[in-house]
C-alpha cells in the first residue's frame, strides 16, 4: 500500500453516505406504501398485486446484473457509474410518479397500467442503485478509506427507515 495515497475526507465520506439516504428515503416510502396503494386506492385485487410483486422482482434478479454489466463497460468523460446516478434521477422520479397515478382505466387496461410502471419504475431505481453501489470500488484505492465510506453509506441507509 502506498502511504502517499489521498485519504478521503469525513465530508466525502458523508456525502457518499447521502446517496443511500436518499435512495432509502424513497425506497422505505415505496416498500412500505405500495401494496396498500395498489389494493385499497388502484384498487387492485391482492392476488393481482401480490402476482405482480413476484413477477417484477423475478424480472429485476435478471435486470439488475445486465445493469451492472452495462454500467462497468460504460466508459465516458465522468466515468463509468457517473452518468446513471444523474441521467437516470428523471426518469426515475417520473416513473415514481405514474406508478402511484391512479388512472381511469378499468379492468385489464388497469392491470397492464401497473405491470408496465412497476416495471419501468424497478428498471429506473436500479439504473441508479447498481451503479451508486459499484461507485464505491472506485471512490478510492484505500481498502480502510472504502470501508470507512461504506460505514457512513450504512449509517445513512437506515436512517430512512426511522423517519418513514
Amino acid at each position: 500500500m502506498q502511504s502517499d495515497m489521498r485519504k478521503l475526507s469525513v465530508t466525502e465520506k458523508i456525502g457518499y453516505g447521502f446517496g443511500d439516504f436518499a435512495s432509502n428515503l424513497f425506497w422505505q416510502m415505496f416498500s412500505i406504501f405500495i401494496a396498500k396503494y395498489y389494493t385499497d386506492v388502484f384498487l387492485l385485487g391482492a392476488a393481482t398485486m401480490g402476482t405482480m410483486m413476484l413477477v417484477t422482482r423475478v424480472a429485476d434478479a435478471f435486470i439488475d446484473p445486465l445493469i451492472g454489466s452495462i454500467a462497468d463497460r460504460t466508459t465516458t468523460r465522468w466515468g463509468h457509474f457517473r452518468p446513471y446516478l444523474l441521467w437516470m434521477a428523471i426518469p426515475m422520479a417520473v416513473t415514481a410518479v405514474l406508478t402511484f397515478t391512479t388512472p381511469s382505466f378499468g379492468g385489464t387496461a388497469r392491470v397492464v397500467y401497473a405491470y408496465v410502471t412497476l416495471s419501468l419504475m424497478m428498471v429506473a431505481y436500479s439504473a441508479i442503485n447498481i451503479p451508486y453501489s459499484a461507485l464505491l470500488g472506485v471512490l478510492t484505492p484505500n481498502s480502510e478509506d472504502r470501508t470507512s465510506a461504506c460505514s457512513y453509506r450504512f449509517v445513512m441507509a437506515f436512517l430512512p427507515v426511522f423517519i418513514i
